[in-house]
């Protein structure tokens, strides 16, 4: 049955207090308690690394292809869970918890492979969803069935697939090795088998303008798509946009300029879209710019007052009339 964003116009009063319509929120509205995500490493390769299309991968991947810091020192996707339960622990409150498939390409395998997979992330105590990050060129109708397979009510299922942009040049650019209209289809194929989808985006991308960025915004809103994670272009260790840096040859957005353009896009965004993430996260050693970004709480901070300066809020520029699945 194909999804479809709940028509309900979302305004700032049924967020929490927040300009936008914030993921965790949504969570803590549906399940009345705690609910976190529990990275883990498959240890699946890559299309873009591991020869098919290229070696190199993307320009801003690193060679740990984002995987979280509680996944090392165990190949076990179990106790790669354990170990990330132990660090998010704070209190005894009641906790629930998504299996999060986030590092390098979590469908590029066979099909009865990755479901043995997700079972065994599912079979861990708690566990009240599974999120699934991948690439729009490595999603079979056999493995878009297969996820398909995972959703009901009680469930948080989630298809997270790297948009990054819109933009034809920006795929080239990143070195993704597919189009954007591969993104579009993939997205629109997972979403009329039922999978909600989220998406994920680079602020920031070298060779975008603003109105670039806000043309993706639109484009996303266009779109059956009920999730999206922002990042803003950072630069990490031993990749290649580390040397394009170093060359001089790009530049990252400043804390003001990210603040600001945050709050462009995500006023041209849908009402119903859920925003899961308004920055990436990186530990200070493999960071090697922005540095603002090593102050997540004060960006975070700013970006709220910056939409209470305005007097605006997610979905101020945008006509829902624009919708067209």
């Amino acid at each position: 049955m194909p999804i479809e964003r709940n028509k309900k116009i979302y305004r700032p009063g049924n967020w929490l207090g927040k300009p936008y319509n914030f993921f965790g929120d949504y969570l803590w509205d549906k399940y009345k308690t705690r609910v976190l995500k529990l990275p883990i490493n498959a240890g699946l390769s890559c299309p873009n690394r591991d020869g098919t299309i290229d070696y190199s991968g993307c320009i801003f991947c690193s060679e740990d292809g984002s995987a979280s810091p509680t996944t090392s020192g165990s190949k076990h996707i179990i106790n790669q869970m354990q170990n990330a339960k132990l660090s998010f622990k704070r209190s005894e409150a009641t906790t629930k918890y998504i299996a999060y498939f986030q590092a390098y390409t979590n469908t590029y395998a066979q099909v009865n492979k990755l479901k043995k997979l997700y079972d065994i992330a599912l079979g861990v105590k708690d566990i009240t969803g599974l999120m699934i990050a991948t690439r729009p060129d490595c999603l079979s109708d056999d493995i878009l069935n297969m996820i398909a397979g995972y959703k009901r009510d009680d469930f948080e299922l989630w298809l997270e697939i790297g948009m990054q942009s819109m933009h034809e040049k920006s795929m080239q650019s990143l070195n993704r090795g597919h189009s954007y209209q591969k993104t579009r289809e993939t997205i629109i194929k997972a979403a009329d088998k039922g999978i909600p989808v989220c998406v994920h985006i680079i602020l920031g991308i070298p060779g975008e303008s603003w109105e670039d960025m806000m043309k993706t915004a639109r484009e996303i809103s266009s779109l059956p798509v009920l999730g999206v994670k922002i990042h803003h272009l950072h630069i990490i260790k031993n990749t290649r946009l580390e040397q394009y840096f170093n060359q001089k040859l790009i530049k990252t957005l400043s804390f003001r300029e990210y603040v600001s353009c945050i709050c462009d896009f995500i006023e041209r965004l849908g009402y119903d879209i859920l925003i899961h993430r308004l920055m990436g996260d990186r530990n200070k050693e493999s960071l090697i710019a922005p540095l603002w970004a090593l102050y997540k709480g004060t960006v975070l901070n700013e970006i709220e007052k910056e939409f209470n300066r305005r007097g605006s809020y997610q979905g101020f520029l945008y006509n829902y009339t624009d919708i067209i699945y």
